[in-house]
């Protein structure tokens, strides 16, 4: 029958034990503001395109038919101030045609499933760059990490569990010893961890404000009462489009 006595922890290894168990919490808080903040630039980017697509691009043509009109105008009045107002004109549609038509076709719906989630996740967790010790292991996190928000945006489940083992299995994923050491990592780790937090949450807070997800706002609200918001804008710019291109037809004549 054993008769051993539990050693009692020092003051130094209860404080590791004790910023261990902080930091495990906050990687995993970490961890899911990561995959949240990752699902945000997603569903944000395929919005986007989305609107490029419906909307965008009839922009840039109401853009250019303003530029045609302003020309013509300005060849049939020939003045310094109608050749000055077609010239800004040309310019406008240059940067609406740059802004617009940035092949708007390529966007598309962006679907998680679970087992993408959960690979993503636990990349995060585990690999972080922010967890990083020494140097050498923040340069193959980085890596790694950028690999891995590469394939998320892809929807690569393979791709991230190649990842997570291949850091698994470096020498980077092996620690050392000793509690005096060990609790200098860990408070690193801490202030590293807490640090990216905080970038997280502004990034978080940018999108949020951001044009185009205070439009997704706008579309969600109106595609809750039963309207499709994108197609009432693109109507609105066709009827512009339609009526510039009268008044080109009119200038025309005027030739």
């Amino acid at each position: 029958m054993s008769t051993g006595i539990a050693r009692r922890l020092s003051p130094e290894e209860e404080e590791l034990a004790n910023k261990q168990h902080e930091l495990a919490l906050l990687q995993v808080q970490l961890a899911d503001k990561e995959l949240f903040l990752a699902n945000l630039k997603a569903e944000l980017t395929a919005f986007e395109g989305r609107y490029l697509k419906q909307v965008g691009v009839l922009y840039s043509e109401l853009d250019e038919w303003n530029a045609r009109l302003a020309e013509l105008i300005a060849e049939r009045k020939g003045t310094e101030e109608a050749r000055a107002a077609a010239s800004q004109a040309r310019v406008l549609a240059a940067e609406s045609c740059s802004a617009f038509q940035t092949e708007p076709a390529e966007a598309k719906e962006f679907a998680w499933s679970p087992e993408l989630k959960s690979f993503y996740r636990e990349i995060a967790k585990r690999i972080h760059p922010d967890l990083a010790t020494d140097d050498a292991d923040r340069a193959q996190r980085e890596r790694l990490m950028a690999e891995a928000n590469s394939a998320y945006q892809k929807g690569d489940a393979e791709d991230l569990r190649r990842i997570l083992q291949e850091y698994e299995s470096s020498p980077e994923a092996v620690r050392g010893t000793g509690v005096a050491s060990d609790l200098v990592r860990v408070l690193r780790q801490l202030n590293q961890v807490k640090n990216r937090l905080a970038q997280i949450e502004e990034g978080i807070a940018r999108f949020a404000e951001s044009d185009i997800a205070n439009l997704r706002n706008k579309w969600e609200e109106a595609s809750r009462d039963g309207r499709d918001l994108f197609a009432e804008m693109a109507a609105n710019v066709q009827g512009a489009i339609d009526a510039v291109k009268g008044r080109y037809d009119v200038e025309a004549t005027r030739m």
